[in-house]
């Protein structure tokens, strides 16, 4: 135990530092990033959709994926065409396979696309979204802080207070008050980056974006902790040691980065 932990914090000390600096330097490196979380997640995803009999396009998931997260960059066709471009041509290879149950290979394949795919995308929309350019960096870097501190908050909150049970059948040790402590804790986090980093931002902008994160991070955690209890697996693979996989690590992210981005694009 005491080894694992110490393995995590090593772990930590090492990504977090290179994470915001790929976050604050943006660009190719930004994308490169994004493509990271997406393609390794979809292939995590698969993996574990292989234990429930459901047999995902692997290949052509992964080209999706890819294609989701660059297209958010370079912006080369439309989200709408994109999409029935992946729907028409996963059909079409699926109608050429033989394998397992066309409609679990079909409904995990398009779930891991545009749950993974289409939500790693919007994490390089929010980075690419404002100009100064640096602006995206201090927001994208404020949404990992609040995540973190949220994660954190909510598992002490929820050893020291918790007695309701939020979602026994898919997280036994998860309750309403550690929820309620992450959530109060993402918007204090927010309400400090706007006096740190978040200056371009209004106050009302800043609360809504916090309980975003911390109402649809925690959601996102649940989501996973769901796949992951109807595959009977602990962590969607060991890639990261003491972590689990990367799907593990981000999926509060992958979940509060659309929502974020559509806030964004709807109200500033």
């Amino acid at each position: 135990m005491k080894n694992n932990t110490l393995v995590r914090i090593v772990v930590s000390l090492v990504t977090i530092p290179l994470i915001l600096l790929v976050v604050y330097l943006g660009g190719y490196f930004f994308l490169a990033f994004g493509l990271l979380i997406g393609l390794i997640s979809f292939w995590e995803f698969a993996a574990m959709s292989e234990k429930k009999n459901s047999y995902p396009l692997k290949i052509t998931g992964l080209f999706a994926v890819l294609a989701f997260i660059t297209n958010s960059y370079f912006r080369f066709i439309g989200f709408f065409e994109l999409t029935i471009l992946t729907v028409v041509t996963t059909l079409l290879i699926e109608l050429f396979r033989n394998r397992g149950s066309s409609i679990g290979n079909l409904g995990s394949t398009y779930l891991g696309i545009f749950y993974i795919g289409v939500c790693s995308a919007a994490l390089i929309g929010i980075r690419e979204f404002f100009s100064p350019y640096l602006n995206g960096a201090y927001l994208i870097i404020s949404i990992f802080a609040t995540i973190w501190i949220c994660d954190s908050a909510a598992f002490f909150g929820g050893v020291s207070l918790g007695k309701h049970k939020l979602f026994p059948r898919v997280s036994p040790n998860k309750s309403w008050e550690g929820a309620v402590f992450g959530l109060l804790f993402s918007v204090a986090t927010m309400i400090a980056s706007k006096y740190i980093v978040l200056g371009f931002l209004s106050w009302p902008d800043v609360l809504v974006i916090g309980i975003l994160v911390g109402t649809i991070g925690q959601l996102g955690d649940l989501v996973e902790s769901l796949i992951k209890r109807d595959a009977g697996v602990k962590d969607s693979s060991n890639l990261i040691p003491g972590h689990g996989g990367i799907f593990d690590r981000f999926d509060s992210l992958l979940l509060s980065a659309p929502v974020v981005f559509i806030y964004l694009q709807l109200f500033l």
